[in-house]
């Protein structure tokens, strides 16, 4: 994967002054939990789809989709979920099914998981239709060569002023490898459609132009500063359309672009709306507390965010290498 990253690199500038230390993440599943925040109220308690909170223990979202689909005996396109959930996590969340009929699923049916509440409602679920995201992460044997004061510093920081809302590398693929695949799609010519898997290389092409945008704000260290057409700090998710940016904020995110002409013409024939994403990520009710070397955090975050942003200011993390979905 070394060549995707040296033609993509991922090393978008840091906000803050990077703290010498690191700490293991992910060392176990119940090191990284995410409960899914909804609105329960909004269900109807009637229809034609039913919705289970499940968690989950080791499965990532599309895989649990699949499989349930398969119990159910209805089409993957029939089933409704919010968000992605990492895999390497517990994390719990709803998924709708459409079955008008009674119906419940059998205990042990999908592994690594449990279902917590089922309800039904008219609608299935969409993405982003919920509120956020809690998250509950431990941070193992953080560096002794760190003063932990230093650390309760920088998270009294964050708390306070956030961090740059980058997408995460996770959205990008194992060494980059989705905006390689990205690339390739982009350069057929006036592609009109996308379907399936390319989603997910398109959608990696468009964070990874946000984030080239963001991490020269953070160089100028302008990222926190309203400019000109802006009413709160802004860049781009690229596609037709006309630019909300102004003036110098233009010439900026032209400049920053200039080298991905090719992607953004692709992305404006694709008929993708332009849209502007939020630089500032300002965690809520971030709280922690020291057990030996181990950091316990807590926080929320907003839909599309991303709690690794978060950390990549704090301290540099080790994760196990991925194992391959069975």
């Amino acid at each position: 994967m070394k060549q995707a990253e040296s033609l993509f690199p991922l090393n978008f500038a840091y906000a803050y002054q990077v703290l010498t230390g690191s700490a293991e993440l992910k060392t176990a599943p119940e090191d990284f939990v995410v409960v899914e925040e909804f609105d329960e109220a909004t269900f109807s308690g009637v229809g034609e789809h039913v919705c289970l909170q499940i968690r989950k223990r080791e499965q990532n979202t599309r895989w649990v989709a699949a499989a349930l689909a398969e119990v159910a005996g209805v089409a993957e396109r029939d089933i409704g979920f919010c968000g992605m959930k990492d895999r390497r996590a517990v994390t719990t969340q709803w998924f709708s099914v459409a079955q008008a009929d009674e119906w419940r699923m059998p205990p042990l049916a999908i592994p690594g998981c449990e279902v917590l509440q089922v309800v039904r409602h008219q609608r299935k679920l969409r993405r982003g239709s919920h509120q956020g995201n809690h998250f509950a992460i431990r941070l193992r044997n953080v560096s002794e060569s760190i003063d932990s004061k230093r650390i309760d510093e920088r998270l009294a920081l964050i708390a306070k002023q956030g961090v740059p809302n980058y997408f995460g590398e996770q959205r990008f693929g194992i060494g980059g490898q989705n905006l390689v695949e990205a690339d390739r799609l982009l350069r057929r010519g006036r592609l009109r459609k996308v379907e399936g898997r390319q989603r997910i290389f398109v959608s990696a092409a468009r964070s990874y132009l946000f984030n080239q945008v963001l991490a020269e704000r953070v160089n100028q260290n302008n990222w926190l500063q309203v400019l000109e057409g802006e009413i709160t700090p802004q860049g781009p998710l690229w596609g037709r359309g006309r630019s909300g940016a102004k003036g110098d904020l233009l010439q900026l995110e032209g400049r920053v672009l200039a080298d991905y002409q090719l992607w953004c013409n692709a992305l404006e024939h694709l008929g993708l709306e332009q849209q502007r994403r939020n630089l500032l990520l300002q965690p809520q009710q971030l709280e922690w507390h020291w057990q030996d070397r181990d950091l316990c955090l807590s926080f929320k975050l907003s839909v599309g965010t991303y709690a690794t942003t978060v950390l990549r200011e704090l301290l540099e993390v080790d994760t196990p290498a991925p194992r391959p979905v069975l």
